[in-house]
């Protein structure tokens, strides 16, 4: 078996592992500071005009109602197209959404590269000529892979530029976005390459991928076709341990920040939680709070404000 191989195996479980960690970490975090700011996408109907389950008469004793569907119809456009940028920032959605998308093309790519893959071990032809499911997977595959990569090539160049170039984000700007925005374009711009040069049709890479299946006893991949999937493997493994996780953190951002309005009641999961944040030290230097690091949040929101 090839070093290549074992990368991509060990960049995987990195992957699995890193998400794992930054989810239990965050779970495991004292509740936040809610914002509650509506309108909350949950509400359903109410929620076109700010509403909330506060607004009905004894709202304690009636069950909550969830809309998912609402919160899908604010989640998706958010998710897919940044639409949120869109409204705020258009010069810089004009870069930021190209990558974005583009890597969702990418992920998408790598899926079909999966199905083809399993699809050629059970015998069936991928390719021109192909029977209808042979040749959905090899032109969408194609697809995805060709728009993935341009549009993520020009997102990462475009935001490249803009970090190098724009004064208005030098103190926004460390080395580490540099560096992630170049590792990025390394191995884009290697696949780039290797889709131009080696495999327009991606047959080779979803040779390599097969190959995964069957620890290397497959067909021969050409060795730019494994830079280019250890380069994409060591992406995969680093992406989770960086700010760039921000994949998972939005999740949260929206439903434990932004849009959770879960009652307090008495005896709750959330009471408990609330309590124990209420028994942290406060160390903070503002003069107002007379912060020493052993009064807690209780003894600072109960004693005499000064006049």
């Amino acid at each position: 078996m090839s070093l290549s191989y074992l990368i991509t195996y060990a960049a995987f479980i990195t992957f699995v592992v890193a998400v794992v960690a930054r989810i239990h970490k965050i779970e495991s975090m004292p509740v936040h500071l809610r914002w509650e700011l509506y309108p909350v996408a949950h509400e359903g109907k109410r929620a076109h005009y700010g509403g909330s389950y506060f607004e009905e008469l004894n709202w304690w004793t009636k069950p909550r109602k969830f809309s998912l569907i609402s919160e899908l119809k604010g989640m998706i456009p958010e998710m897919l197209f940044i639409k949120a940028l869109w409204e705020n920032n258009r010069p810089l959605w004009y870069r930021s959404f190209p990558f974005h998308f583009g890597l969702y093309c990418l992920i998408g790519w790598a899926g079909l590269l999966v199905v083809g893959a399993a699809a050629q071990m059970a015998n069936l032809y991928i390719g021109v000529g192909a029977g209808a499911v042979g040749l959905a997977i090899h032109y969408l595959t194609i697809f995805a892979g060709a728009a993935g990569l341009i549009l993520s090539t020009f997102g990462a160049l475009s935001l490249l530029q803009r970090r190098l170039t724009d004064p208005e984000v030098d103190g926004y700007t460390s080395a580490a976005h540099i560096f992630n925005l170049c590792a990025f374009l390394l191995a884009l711009i290697v696949a780039d390459l290797a889709f131009v040069l080696v495999d327009r049709d991606f047959s080779i890479a979803r040779a390599y991928v097969q190959n995964l299946f069957t620890f290397g006893n497959g067909p021969a991949v050409s060795s730019a076709i494994a830079l280019e999937m250890v380069l994409f493997s060591l992406l995969m493994a680093y992406v989770p341990l960086t700010h760039m996780s921000h994949f998972l953190t939005k999740y949260y951002f929206y439903h434990k920040i932004r849009w959770d309005d879960e009652p307090n009641f008495k005896g709750s999961e959330l009471e408990k939680r609330i309590t124990q944040a209420l028994g942290y030290p406060v160390s903070w230097s503002a003069p107002h709070l007379k912060a020493d690091g052993k009064k807690n949040w209780a003894d600072i929101a109960t004693e005499e404000v000064d006049k």
